[in-house]
């Protein structure tokens, strides 16, 4: 078998052949009158017209030799077959076919449909044109990209290969539509905010940090979507927000984490809690529905159905039942001998750290769907305290196949509250803490001119993952990879 470089050497001589005949291997356009998938639709309509037909796209497949010779071409819309034969066009033009055109080439093709004796939809074709002339192989047809650091490396091969795969990322595409339009239809407006900050709210990660050479200031790029931003616009007298975007966490990467994902977050002022809890379940079951059409779901050894009652778990009560913890009055020690006898991995020596790794342990067996219910105030550390029990908070969460899909607060407006709780999370960083959450003073501030009450709640692509069955590494359209030395031999 040929290697790689040889068959490269091989369509260098294919490129050269196309110049000597004064042809253009990478013209910038095409007489294309049709897409594929418009061809295949519409095939009998179109078969009956005398309009010559003319296609591009890339060959997939080549077929036969001597005077007759099938292709399958793909543009993106479908797949179609081609026929050339040597007695129907002009002599030279398939001579040149057959000295040049390799599986991977994108050609532009002329002629008229045809269906053949199998039932085939079939271009007869008169004359083609190369469109990019291809260097290197596509993967073999049958077994494509096996190894997953090949197939995430060179995605774009995967995704030519693995109709699959392009079918996840035009249902991926659909989710976000249907997610937007949901919003849209309920009177949210979209809004773009910051990606670089100069303190990072919202949530609690290890941001990335760069430097804005203008302003000679170092920032960080977000790792919430905008969440004190959108509570900036409630306070402006914008009701009702909503922001889908991209935000950066620099952490480890696992099934459920990635450094780059997209996050959707909305806000909507004077909505009680309760409403807010309808509101959210309206919206996974509307995603289900209209992007999966169905509501029943199986992932990780898990089955829920969104349809179903969604039970209420008390986080104090849940984690007390699974470990015989209380957390509100277990001190530090209890936390690290509980989760050491449990065996798990942690990081943090802070209750905040302690409390969630605990909980963490917990989630795992939950199948949902569930709400989890009345944090401790140190894990979130934006939301109203709970008037029934004021070391608990007014947030959820909700609970799907053992992890966690989405998160609400009633969000904290006492400016001195949030005072108090920026103040504990700055000492936590100068702890060392690298995921505690930076004080952001302005917030205040804005705060002390009053923002209504508001209930927040975000969700991140993790839960496309969770529905489609696949984890977010695999249904990220590019996941990062480490760079791989190419052997680049430069010109002499």
């Amino acid at each position: 078998m040929a290697s790689e470089e040889e068959i490269k050497q091989e369509r260098l001589k294919k490129l050269a052949i196309l110049k000597k005949a004064g042809l253009n291997p990478y013209p910038a356009d095409t007489d294309r009158n049709f897409e594929i998938g418009e061809v295949i639709k519409d095939f009998a309509d179109l078969e009956t017209k005398t309009e010559p037909v003319i296609l591009a796209g890339r060959v997939l497949a080549i077929r036969g030799q001597g005077a007759i010779v099938f292709i399958n071409i793909f543009d993106g819309t479908g797949k179609i077959q081609g026929l050339l034969k040597e007695d129907e066009m002009d002599k030279s033009v398939f001579k040149l076919f057959g000295e040049t055109v390799d599986l991977g080439d994108f050609i532009e093709v002329t002629g008229s449909l045809f269906t053949t004796k199998r039932g085939e939809k079939t271009l007869k074709i008169a004359q083609w044109k190369m469109l990019t002339k291809s260097l290197l192989p596509l993967p073999e047809k049958w077994h494509g990209l096996t190894d997953d650091e090949l197939r995430f490396r060179k995605r774009y091969l995967d995704i030519l290969m693995n109709e699959e795969v392009r079918e996840m990322l035009k249902l991926k595409a659909r989710f976000w539509q249907v997610a937007r339009q949901f919003l849209i239809d309920r009177n949210f407006i979209e809004v773009d905010t910051p990606t670089l900050e100069l303190t990072t709210g919202g949530a609690e990660a290890t941001p990335f940090a760069t430097h804005h050479n203008d302003f000679d200031l170092d920032v960080y790029l977000r790792i919430s979507v905008g969440e004190l931003w959108q509570k900036r616009l409630m306070a402006g007298g914008l009701s009702r927000t909503f922001e889908i975007g991209r935000v950066y966490r620099n952490e480890g990467s696992s099934p459920e984490h990635l450094q780059e994902f997209t996050n959707l977050e909305f806000y909507a002022s004077f909505l009680n809690f309760e409403d807010g809890k309808e509101l959210v379940k309206e919206f996974y079951r509307t995603l289900a529905r209209e992007v999966f059409g169905r509501s029943k779901f199986e992932f990780k050894g898990h089955t829920f159905d969104l349809e179903d009652e969604w039970v209420e778990l008390d986080y104090v009560d849940t984690v007390l039942e699974m470990t015989g913890v209380n957390v509100l009055e277990a001190g530090i020690k209890d936390l690290e001998d509980k989760l050491k006898s449990l065996g798990v991995v942690y990081e943090g020596k802070n209750r905040e750290r302690l409390m969630d790794s605990l909980w963490k342990y917990c989630r795992k067996d939950i199948s949902g769907p569930a709400f989890l219910v009345n944090h401790p105030k140190e894990v979130a550390p934006l939301s109203k305290e709970n008037p029934d029990n004021p070391k608990l908070t007014k947030t959820f969460q909700v609970i799907l196949a053992g992890s966690e899909i989405g998160r609400a607060h009633a969000e904290l407006n006492d400016p001195e509250a949030q005072a108090v709780s920026f103040k504990e999370q700055k000492k936590l960083i100068e702890e060392g803490d690298t995921e505690a959450m930076m004080p952001d003073y302005e917030f205040i501030e804005m705060l002390e001119h009053g923002m209504p009450p508001v209930f927040g709640f975000g969700f991140g692509e993790r839960f496309f993952s969770y529905l489609y069955g696949k984890n977010i590494r695999e249904t990220q359209t590019f996941p990062l990879m480490k760079p791989k030395d190419l052997d680049v031999k430069k010109d002499n």
